[in-house]
């Protein structure tokens, strides 16, 4: 064998190494350098490896479909070993991916072969201070758990429509939900944050503290570090004439008045919900029928008479299966959809999702959706547990926020898709973006727009994150992670 080929074979090799991210310290026995005593974690920090309990524990996800792959977690117990954990990471040029409920599901995160799961599961403290009207919270909270130490406190936080996702997880891509209206994007309340940069510094970020890196988090946070805890600004229920309760309508619409439904929504909202006003619809299979159900849930913040005046066009279409329920704020994600929503929190699903982001509502293109889906549930059995969902969300306070006060693009958003494709492989990519591309097409965007916390990952950057910000959020990715350390959550360009 000749030292021409050998050599060319060598160069192949490390160019192979290169695109997998992985280079001869790379593959140093994993367990050798997380379990050397010199590293000195903490008593509360545990490492583990494939093949234990203690393992799953600490990498199980909430979606499956394009999950990462680790060769370890280390699950700290202190914000000094995280810090150790990424330099650690970085030192001996091991992929990390850091995680706090887990719920993410963008296929960018198959990307992380064999790497460092940081398991933050121990981040999960929630402390209200009533005087400074804030909640700090860790990094594993989820939604759910922040809902009564908040109200039990006197207090409104605005938070995405589901118990499942992180709380600081769905800040970082925008935290869209309910309160659009009244108070803005879950990230209008971010106030602080504790950070690990890819540098392994551990730092305060704000807007007095790093103010390039708050604007960059507050959108795109998954690309510059690790954040351990956030604080947020609260809202007094005092300040509310109604105490903080909400009248919730679960409404079974129909199938042969479901194009006549999207046509009043459209015409009677095609400016956006009244801001204490918000919407869904979902499409599921049900097996009593055979065929698909439409299932609606309106809320209004503020008592059944005056819900009923907000929402006046939907009564008038003389809807007959309407359950009524008030209760406080922070049960209504445990309420709408007949309580549907806690079944969903279950994790290891594999499924295939999309989303698209829209600032008009074209009744046509819904109504259309709806009959692809009566097809699909009859021609494929297995496709059955596929559903889609509609939000419809006012925006008046988040568009009261200077569009270039944050990193976060779609201000100006009314409508948001999720598809989630369920028992059809390949064949769920090519039906999943056909119809994200006709809802695309509807928008009332240029182009395909996307919210980062529902993209599939196949979008350009564009798409995502905005060609308005993208240039910004580009160059501080330069200055804030120049070795593209945080790569596999919906990434930055570097």
């Amino acid at each position: 064998m000749g030292r021409r080929y050998l050599n060319n074979l060598i160069g192949l090799l490390l160019v192979w190494l290169r695109l997998c991210h992985i280079s001869p310290s790379n593959a140093q026995d994993l367990e050798t350098i997380l379990t050397d005593p010199g590293n000195n974690w903490a008593p509360t920090t545990t490492v583990t490896f494939p093949g234990t309990q203690e393992f799953i524990d600490a990498t199980l996800r909430w979606e499956v479909y394009a999950p990462p792959s680790y060769s370890a977690a280390i699950s700290p117990g202190t914000e000094a070993d995280v810090v150790k954990s990424v330099k650690l990471a970085i030192t001996h040029n091991i992929p990390l991916l850091a995680t706090g409920a887990r719920h993410g599901y963008t296929t960018t995160l198959a990307r992380l072969r064999n790497g460092l799961a940081i398991d933050l599961s121990q981040f999960d403290s929630i402390k209200v201070d009533e005087q400074d009207e804030t909640v700090t919270v860790g990094g594993a909270v989820k939604m759910r758990q922040v809902f009564d130490p908040v109200y039990d406190a006197g207090f409104e936080l605005q938070t995405g429509g589901s118990q499942c996702p992180g709380l600081i997880g769905a800040t970082l891509g925008g935290g869209i939900g309910r309160d659009l209206g009244r108070y803005g994007l879950v990230l209008d309340a971010l106030l602080s944050v504790r950070l690990v940069t890819a540098d392994a510094r551990l730092i305060d970020v704000s807007a007095t503290s790093h103010p390039d890196l708050f604007w960059a988090i507050r959108g795109a946070g998954a690309n510059f570090g690790i954040i351990i805890s956030a604080t947020y600004k609260l809202h007094s229920i005092s300040n509310d004439n109604y105490g903080g309760h909400a009248t919730s309508f679960d409404i079974n619409i129909p199938l042969d008045m479901s194009a006549t439904y999207f046509k009043t929504l459209a015409d009677s909202y095609s400016g956006g919900l009244p801001a204490k006003v918000e919407s869904q619809a979902i499409v599921i299979y049900d097996p009593t029928t055979g065929g698909p159900s439409l299932l609606a849930n309106w809320v209004y913040f503020g008592p059944e008479a005056e819900a009923r005046k907000a929402i006046a066009p939907i009564f008038g279409l003389g809807l007959t299966n309407i359950t009524t329920t008030v209760v406080p704020w922070s049960k209504l994600s445990a309420t709408i959809f007949y309580g549907v929503d806690a079944s969903t929190c279950s994790g290891n699903r594999s499924v295939d999702m999309y989303g698209v982001t829209m600032r008009a509502i074209s009744a046509p293109t819904y109504q259309a959706a709806v009959e692809k889906m009566t097809k699909l549930y009859a021609e494929n059995a297995e496709a059955r547990e596929s559903m889609l969902t509609f939000e419809f969300l006012p925006n008046e306070a988040a568009l009261s926020v200077p569009d270039d006060a944050t990193a976060y693009p779609w201000r100006d958003a009314i409508a948001y898709l999720l598809i989630s494709l369920a028992g059809m492989g390949e064949a769920g990519e090519g039906f999943g973006r056909q119809m994200r591309g006709e809802f695309a097409a509807t928008s009332g965007y240029p182009g395909l727009s996307v919210y980062v916390n529902y993209a599939h990952g196949d979008e350009s950057p564009e798409q995502v994150f905005g060609s308005r910000k993208l240039p910004k959020l580009t160059a501080l990715k330069k200055i804030w992670d120049p070795n593209n350390v945080f790569r596999f959550s919906n990434p930055l360009p570097v």
